[in-house]
């Protein structure tokens, strides 16, 4: 299960582009509402989300985490345990971890991009603490992929799909989506 995490004030794109391209790639994907199940983003666009983070009990089951940006949204996840607990754990555990725009400083404030090429929209460099900082649009490295902001969702989500499903399967759904990319 692939869980992506919506809280208040977060970037729309950044969160349901890979949602749509993971589920295209036949991803097991949940929406996890940090702080209700109606997250509303930061443009004012509420969304569903799939279950809570009270609602998320079981992490064993976690193929991978996605951390949206935007503003507060990002900081928003930083301050829910079940969002840091969740990231920690697929660090821990060799699983994958997306974030996209402003949440790469989760990862940075973390401690766990040591060494780490990763990239976060122009401004949060510093904040992705020992890392080897990139201007790539989508920087991946190991188990964790990051990227600089909505413009690149589509390509952030396709990387996130190659790793879960295979290069064939993001390429097929790349294809199916005319992404010229």
């Amino acid at each position: 299960m692939v869980y992506v995490f919506l809280a208040e004030g977060f970037e729309e794109i950044e969160a349901l582009t890979p949602v749509d391209i993971l589920r295209r790639g036949k991803v097991d994907v949940k929406t996890v509402g940090v702080g209700g199940k109606t997250i509303v983003s930061s443009h004012g666009i509420p969304v569903i989300a799939d279950i809570t983070a009270d609602e998320l009990s079981e992490l064993d089951t976690a193929e991978a985490v996605i951390l949206p940006g935007g503003m507060p949204g990002t900081l928003n996840l930083e301050k829910n345990e079940t969002v840091i607990n969740a990231v920690k754990y697929c660090y821990e555990k060799n699983r994958l971890i997306g974030a996209i725009c402003a949440a790469p400083s989760i990862l940075g404030h973390l401690g766990i991009l040591g060494g780490k090429r990763a990239t976060a929209f122009p401004g949060f460099e510093k904040a992705l603490e020992g890392a080897d900082f990139r201007n790539d649009f989508v920087s991946h490295d190991g188990m964790i992929i990051t990227a600089r902001g909505m413009g690149v969702s589509v390509d952030f989500a396709l990387e996130l799909l190659s790793v879960l499903k295979g290069e064939e399967t993001a390429d097929n759904v790349k294809n199916s989506i005319q992404c010229k990319a």
